[in-house]
């Protein structure tokens, strides 16, 4: 589904970098800004910086004069707005309206959408209240009743996010394959507590004369870790080292 993300009045730069950046993380590329506070936005200095390499959502993008413009070709509207506005349109979250807008567009009798937009209003007052009306939703992010300020990079990071894992996500990512390793038969895994005896004694963690239940534990612990040969060696090797420096500080 086309999907469009519209900044209205944004008058710091970095946040259209930093829009630029989360609409390239999940894969959009749709960016149109109304009215910015700077012609040049595009490419300042600061915008370039705080995009970190999605330097093609902002060649892509586009500033317009009116909310008209941005809207061409949008059939649904969805304005991000914290306080819900009177007569205004329903506020939902984010994830329980995505539900119902896919849900409602896969139906036989429902009329299938060309075009949803997120509309993001400008950082010291959000949205106009005309602006908001002409939506068909307001889009509320749950947040912390005691404080639920977020940047607006921030939250176009989330916007987009949970509208990406609406239309399937991207899946996780393919396992790296492990492979397979020979364990370790019971003679190596004794030879090597063998070692490592010797080697507690040399450095008097060990008491011989009291061993207690120090090798019958270790011994359980190596078989529960399931070592292979390669940490048998490396084991061996660390024993090994243990009683050269006992030995040298005779």
């Amino acid at each position: 589904m086309k999907t469009r993300f519209v900044l209205i009045n944004t008058s710091h730069a970095g946040n259209v970098g930093a829009a630029a950046r989360a609409l390239k993380t999940m894969g959009f590329d749709d960016l149109v800004l109304v009215e910015p506070r700077w012609a040049n936005v595009l490419r300042r200095e600061e915008t370039i910086q705080r995009a970190s390499g999605a330097l093609d959502v902002l060649d892509n993008a586009r500033i317009v004069a009116t909310l008209d413009e941005a809207l061409d070709g949008m059939s649904h509207l969805c304005a991000t707005a914290m306080t819900p506005r009177d007569f205004g349109p329903p506020t939902a979250s984010p994830r329980a309206h995505f539900e119902q807008l896919l849900g409602c567009g896969a139906a036989a009798d429902a009329p299938a959408q060309s075009g949803v937009a997120f509309l993001f209003g400008s950082e010291r007052f959000g949205m106009a209240n005309e602006d908001v009306y002409r939506c068909h939703v307001a889009l509320s992010i749950p947040t912390n009743p005691g404080f639920g300020s977020l940047n607006l990079g921030a939250a176009i990071q989330v916007i987009a996010y949970e509208w990406r894992m609406a239309l399937g996500g991207f899946g996780a990512p393919a396992a790296v394959p492990v492979p397979d390793r020979e364990v370790a038969d019971a003679a190596q895994v004794a030879g090597m507590l063998a070692h490592w005896e010797r080697a507690l004694v040399d450095i008097g963690f060990l008491d011989p004369e009291a061993p207690k239940k120090l090798m019958p534990r270790l011994n359980q612990l190596f078989n529960r870790a399931q070592l292979g040969s390669e940490e048998i060696h490396i084991l061996r090797g660390v024993a090994k080292a243990m009683i050269e420096t006992a030995q040298a500080k005779r």
